[in-house]
């Protein structure tokens, strides 16, 4: 067995991983648990009484799109981190990256069809293919064409999505024609589930396996390849950024403790206040589904970024301020093994609510769901740093790593 010492390590990138896997079921519970649009709207699904209605304004407000960010920000940095101990260990890294790279998506290809269609392993996979091309910038080069694309994307979903509202608001005139009415509201149809697709979405996640499979194979089959159409103009400069931020040292905690306590308190803040406007105007709104999807699919792009990195920052400070406590190297561990406790989460979610497990689907309130999460966490909690204190990887971060490496690494601690 070999006997070379793991790589360093960096706290801050563990712990930060840590957070946004734990975080990231936060924003997934939903998707696993009720009917797709549930997850854009809590009238579509879920409840509007006033207990769900604060849960899902939260969720909307702290949650939604920002642990996602925050993990693909991860991700670029621990790309970057890669192809560097690669190169400085005589490794060609575009061999590296890319066998890592086909690696991962084979797992995500897998995941999205045996397990959740949720999978962002995939879409990873492939806009780190494009990544790779950029690593040689540097870190304002990096952000500055994130932000270019980032605001590009951002400005195309909002005239696109924001084009529906446009031909409601024509439909809804006087004298509008019998044919731009019958569009709209064939629109609003394809958005807001009837009764009889929620009947069906709920018996099918309460049927058996197979049924659930061959149902995606039929339906969904090329669902991997739209969610990367759809996510490219966001996933591409939140992992550009995350690649710049591990450029010039934000992510691996070496700016000043005040730098990040004052990135965190203005990023958030602004973030936070564009966010809650959004939602007190979706709230007074009645959550009208054309508002939900602009809410969803555009307008929440800049809060999202801004939170993001304000996140990262704000978590940076209190992993810097209590990095000896033992709750930081518990979540550290939690991070060191994130492929492992997001892959297991798919597999504990999936067996609670589909039928060929406990068959919950569709059956859970949306505030009594946050108690599967918290229960999520105290395992993830409890097995990784034990098993970190024996093991060099998680059990998917070993088999990960040796595929791409095309042989088995070792495991056991000497």
């Amino acid at each position: 067995m070999s006997t070379t010492p793991p790589s360093p390590r960096y706290l801050e990138l563990d712990a930060l991983r840590g957070f946004a896997v734990m975080g990231i079921l936060l924003m997934n519970i939903v998707g696993f648990s009720m009917p797709e649009m549930a997850y854009v709207s809590p009238a579509v699904y879920g409840g509007t009484d006033l207990p769900d209605t604060i849960v899902w304004a939260l969720s909307y407000v702290f949650v939604d799109g920002k642990m996602r960010g925050l993990f693909t920000i991860l991700f670029g940095a621990s790309m970057m981190l890669v192809i560097e101990r690669a190169q400085k260990n005589g490794e060609d890294p575009a061999k590296v990256h890319f066998s890592r790279m086909t690696w991962l998506a084979i797992f995500g290809l897998v995941h999205f069809f045996l397990l959740w269609a949720g999978d962002i392993l995939f879409l990873y996979a492939a806009v780190g293919c494009i990544a790779y091309f950029l690593r040689n910038l540097t870190a304002n080069d990096l952000i500055r064409r994130a932000l270019l694309i980032f605001t590009l994307g951002f400005l195309g979903y909002t005239v696109m999505f924001g084009s529906l509202l446009y031909m409601q608001y024509q439909a809804g005139l006087p004298g509008a024609s019998a044919a731009a009415i019958e569009n709209v509201a064939e629109i609003v149809a394809g958005f807001d589930s009837s009764a009889a697709t929620i009947t069906g979405d709920i018996a099918l996640h309460q049927s058996g396996f197979v049924a659930i499979f061959l149902d995606k194979i039929q339906n969904d089959l090329f669902g991997p390849f739209v969610l990367l159409t759809y996510n490219l103009a966001e996933t591409l400069p939140l992992m550009m950024i995350g690649m710049a931020l591990y450029r010039n040292g934000f992510i691996t905690g070496q700016w000043t403790v005040e730098a990040y306590r004052s990135w965190a308190i203005r990023l958030t803040v602004i973030g936070t206040a564009i966010v809650t406007a959004i939602a007190i105007y979706l709230i007074a709104g009645g959550f009208e589904i054309l508002r939900m999807v602009n809410a969803s699919y555009a307008w929440n792009w800049p809060s999202q970024m801004l939170m993001t990195i304000g996140y990262a920052a704000l978590l940076i400070w209190l992993i810097r301020t209590f990095r000896n406590a033992s709750w930081v190297v518990r979540i550290a561990a939690v991070g060191r093994a994130a492929f492992s406790n997001y892959l297991g989460t798919s597999l504990l979610m999936t067996f609670l609510f589909y039928g060929w497990g406990l068959g919950l689907y569709g059956s859970v309130g949306r505030a009594e769901l946050y108690l599967f999460v918290l229960a999520a966490w105290v395992l993830m909690l409890i097995w990784s740093q034990p098993w970190l204190i024996r093991f060099r990887y998680g059990p998917l971060e070993w088999l990960w790593r040796s595929l791409a490496r095309q042989r088995a690494q070792p495991m056991r601690l000497s």
